[in-house]
């Protein structure tokens, strides 16, 4: 029988295997930051920006407008990584009606990341300046979905005079937070996008992206072009959702619009029972978060004296993708309300929808 190891030949063999492994992950580590580097070479070649990238004082604010005529429509996102794109069925159609832009916010798609915290007062003041560079002072149509609608209404208190209506596309509401009772996100899972965020240039973000972010009716060039700048986005959006009650403290300072035209579109489909398996909540639970849901909507359809509330029930968040159309009609409502308030006229020629 062979004696065993003695204490220093162990300590090689252990020293040699943490070597190997350390090898191991220092190839993988390259052999991922290659894969991530083609993938964002790609990414911008196969997928460049279709507007400008506007400058806004050292950094780049892309900017998507088309067609012509006042008043100019903003479109302004809610959470998530698509930015601009998240409007890909309908901007084309509001673009026949009159300019219409949207954009992506900081560290979003094709614009150059911030170094601030991205509450709803930096974000309002990056649309402002980005807006101002491209010689868009107003009247403006502010569009805004989830998140957006909170955004919309702190670049209204600040600049009045250019806002002259508002489209919410199933906004979130300064109250919702309270109202809601939904359990807050868990530090584990904070801490775990916070670990991807941080490691996205080992490929592990692209390489474990979903196929499809699941929302009913969303576009394929949506679904692939977000996907393909998944990566460099996600930092910025979780920038944004850990100043969420911050950005909804910020907009709720402002509840009244006075007579600007308002349109409130908001899903109410029945959650799926894998939403309601994910978090964890009966059916009832659903049908309790919808009736309260409804009464936030309601309130935000009281801040205009000029104001009407469509319920939509075969659409759930994401009304843009599954009702396009109502979304058109909405726009096109208020414009035309603008417009009338205004003396302006619609374009002499309207570009066709590409």
């Amino acid at each position: 029988m062979a004696p065993p190891p003695r204490p220093a030949r162990l300590r090689r063999w252990l020293g040699r295997i943490g070597i190997g492994l350390l090898a191991v992950v220092a190839v993988a580590l390259a052999v991922g930051a290659g894969y991530e580097a083609v993938g964002r070479y790609r990414a911008h070649q196969d997928y460049p920006p279709r507007g400008q990238r506007v400058d806004i004082g050292g950094r780049r604010i892309h900017l998507d407008c088309r067609g012509a005529g006042t008043p100019t429509v903003v479109f302004e996102a809610g959470l998530d990584t698509a930015g601009s794109l998240s409007w890909d069925r309908v901007h084309d159609a509001v673009a026949a009606l009159t300019r219409a832009c949207a954009y992506d916010r900081a560290g979003v798609m094709w614009s150059d990341p911030t170094p601030r915290e991205q509450d709803a007062e930096t974000i309002a003041e990056d649309l402002h300046a980005t807006l101002h560079a491209a010689g868009i002072d107003g009247p403006i149509v502010l569009v805004g979905h989830s998140l957006g609608g909170p955004y919309a209404m702190v670049y209204t208190r600040h600049h009045p005079e250019q806002v002259r209506g508002l489209v919410f596309v199933d906004t979130s509401h300064p109250d919702q937070v309270a109202r809601l009772g939904l359990p807050k996100p868990s530090g584990s899972q904070a801490a775990l996008n916070a670990i991807l965020n941080r490691l996205s240039w080992t490929g592990l973000v692209r390489a474990f992206a979903p196929d499809s972010p699941g929302v009913p009716g969303m576009s394929e060039r949506t679904r692939t072009v977000s996907k393909a700048y998944l990566a460099e986005t996600l930092g910025a959006s979780l920038a944004e959702e850990r100043a969420l009650e911050r950005s909804l403290s910020e907009a709720g300072r402002l509840r009244t619009l006075g007579d600007r035209p308002l349109v409130v579109l908001t899903g109410l489909a029945p959650f799926p029972p894998e939403v309601l398996a994910a978090l964890h909540l009966t059916t009832a639970d659903g049908q309790r978060i919808q009736s309260t849901w409804r009464e936030l909507q309601d309130d935000e359809a009281s801040w205009s004296s000029r104001s009407r509330h469509l319920i939509v029930t075969d659409s759930g968040h994401y009304v843009q993708d599954a009702r396009p159309d109502l979304v058109i009609s909405a726009v096109r409502e208020v414009v035309d309300q603008v417009r009338g308030a205004t003396g302006d006229a619609a374009p002499a020629t309207a570009p066709a929808a590409p």
